[in-house]
């Protein structure tokens, strides 16, 4: 018989073969662009939760914290502890709380009770304010940041947070860091979800999302969508605008934020949550300011990442660098952002990091009529740099939908681009986008689609199939796969060059067998160097920058001819090691 030894090598190919033959890698892209459209038996979208529900309304007496949350630093030994006291106010005059009223504190150890260590922090409020007759002013509770250092990664932690001195601890909670950066560790999972919101679909996503038991939760923007709504509160719409033409400005009714902290507290006081800004956080107010609710509710690694702005950084997760970027606000070459992103891709050590994941809000690339070609012009000034420094992933979020695109630069097909991933499908009150814009008289003007903060740069495509075109007649080559429903997505880093990615729709029963996406993200560093001085030639919607039109065909004929030479090959290898094991 053959020694044991050969029946585990067998098992092993055996699994391996039916793995690879059942999740398709990257490897066996560029893929036919496939669609699943909207389900004709469910809603576009549903209604927002009411404050009234037992999720969002407030639990604790004051001074007792609430709304807790945690977020990563830029190292696993270092993670931020967020929460708020005292009670928010509504009204024509109002008077902010003193934050030196209350400390900042957190007790924590690596064993439940035993509170070997102890960390202050700094507290703030903030106003959101109006100059128009009729319109609510509001001014949060006090928000407490503590960021702990001294950290062992990859530990769990056990952890009070609130005032002492006041006998007001809030019961224990627990945290895990991260583990440490190495080619060899990296986080369990990690969760994506954009456009969120607090509808009964939000809560459905966030339900389907915490079973999945992450890591790490990675949010892309639009978390609340406190702008759908008038200062006096009532209902909130699915188009701000549409319903309230006459509004001096965009209001908020910032109560919003209070009710998804406490609806978020059961994840985020146990998961770091990385978030970066959305358009929906923008929220103006008086003498031009805005993002007041984003910059002071929620703790960013900003200084830790060398940035000197929350609307972007970058932080580490075992052996995945993270960088997040802001789309609204200066993103030019001659800008701060980018001589920050540049220095910071500089700074990467692919031998401890091999993974590289960016994210910021409205995608790059898109096939849906809404925010089609939105943001070109941050496409323009940064996508080179990225691809030289060999960025592996991108999420985004802004389109209310799924889409995954085969590997991609500057509109053409290439096998070293990132694979760009949307994810805008959280749940929020704007219902789910349904029309693409390549279908039948669904194509935009390109003056339709003006972005919040930035320039213009809508043009036609220059070459390709959509030449002289502003939307292809189809799907686009480089959109792999499009779905019209709601969900979120978990990415899985198993090694340094490969990383299962998933999307979970949540009409699909938690625990069913099926899945909206599924495939194997692989890296080929050998193939795909990192050429930080090199900037490929500027070619504008270049439809065929690595493939010409016939080997494009031909690739997308045969897409899986790669993964059975490998099962033809492991399968061989196999019967070699069993025919000279038995005999």
């Amino acid at each position: 018989m053959a020694p044991p030894v050969l029946y585990s090598f067998y098992i092993f190919f055996f699994l391996l073969v039916v793995v690879r033959g059942s999740i398709p890698t990257t490897l066996d892209g560029p893929f036919k662009p496939v669609t699943r459209r909207l389900d004709s038996s469910l809603r576009q979208g549903s209604d927002d939760v009411p404050l009234s529900d037992p999720r969002l309304v407030k639990k604790v007496k004051s001074p007792f914290p609430e709304q807790i949350s945690i977020a990563a630093s830029f190292s696993p030994s270092s993670l931020w502890i967020s929460w708020i006291t005292g009670d928010a106010q509504m009204g024509s005059n109002v008077v902010p709380l003193d934050p030196s009223t209350v400390r900042s504190e957190v007790w924590y150890g690596l064993e439940s009770g035993k509170y070997t260590y102890r960390q202050n922090g700094t507290s703030e409020v903030y106003s959101q304010l109006y100059p128009y007759e009729g319109l609510l002013n509001y001014t949060s509770g006090i928000i407490h940041h503590v960021r702990l250092d001294g950290l062992m990664p990859g530990k769990t932690y056990y952890y009070k947070c609130g005032d002492s001195s006041l006998n007001a601890l809030s019961e224990e909670y627990i945290f895990q860091t991260l583990p440490a950066p190495g080619p060899n560790d990296y986080p369990s999972r990690v969760a994506v979800v954009g456009d969120l919101g607090l509808t009964y679909n939000s809560t459905t996503t966030i339900d389907h999302l915490t079973r999945n038991d992450p890591a790490m939760i990675l949010f892309v923007g639009d978390l609340v969508y406190a702008d759908q709504y008038v200062t006096t509160g009532g209902n909130g719409t699915s188009c701000f605008s549409c319903t309230f033409p006459d509004a001096p400005i965009r209001e908020t009714y910032q109560p919003r934020w209070d009710g998804w902290g406490r609806f978020m507290e059961p994840i985020t006081s146990k998961v770091p949550m990385m978030i970066i800004e959305g358009n929906h956080e923008i929220e103006p107010q008086i003498d031009g300011v805005k993002f007041q609710s984003y910059q002071s509710r929620f703790a960013v690694p900003a200084e830790e990442s060398k940035s000197k702005s929350k609307f972007y950084y970058s932080f580490n997760a075992g052996g995945i660098h993270f960088i997040m970027l802001g789309a609204y606000i200066d993103y030019n070459r001659t800008g701060a952002q980018y001589s920050w992103l540049k220095e910071d891709l500089k700074g990467v050590d692919r031998k401890l990091t091999p993974w590289l994941v960016a994210a910021w809000h409205p995608p790059w690339y898109n096939s849906y009529s809404s925010h089609y070609q939105e943001f070109e012009c941050m496409r323009l000034e940064m996508e080179s740099l990225l691809y030289n420094y060999g960025v592996d992933i991108v999420f985004s979020g802004h389109v209310h939908a799924y889409e995954r695109m085969n590997r991609v630069y500057n509109y053409g097909l290439d096998p070293c681009g990132p694979v760009y991933i949307t994810v805008g499908d959280g749940g929020n009150v704007e219902k789910v986008d349904v029309e693409f814009a390549d279908d039948p008289g669904k194509c935009p003007k390109p003056t339709d689609n003006k972005p919040e903060f930035g320039g213009v740069c809508h043009m036609n495509f220059s070459t390709g199939p959509a030449e002289g075109k502003f939307c292809w007649d189809r799907q686009p080559d480089w959109s792999a796969f499009r779905d019209s429903s709601f969900g979120h997505g978990i990415l899985e880093v198993i090694n340094s060059t490969y990383a299962l990615w998933t999307w979970h729709r949540n009409q699909d029963a938690y625990g069913e067998s099926t899945t909206g996406d599924q495939i194997y993200i692989v890296r080929q560093p050998d193939k795909c160097l990192v050429q930080p001085c090199q900037s490929p030639a500027p070619s504008f919607h270049n439809g065929s920058s690595s493939s010409s039109a016939q080997g494009l065909d031909q690739s997308l004929a045969q897409p899986m001819e790669s993964t059975w030479l490998l099962i033809y090959l492991l399968g061989l290898f196999a019967s070699i090691v069993l025919t000279h094991g038995i005999n």
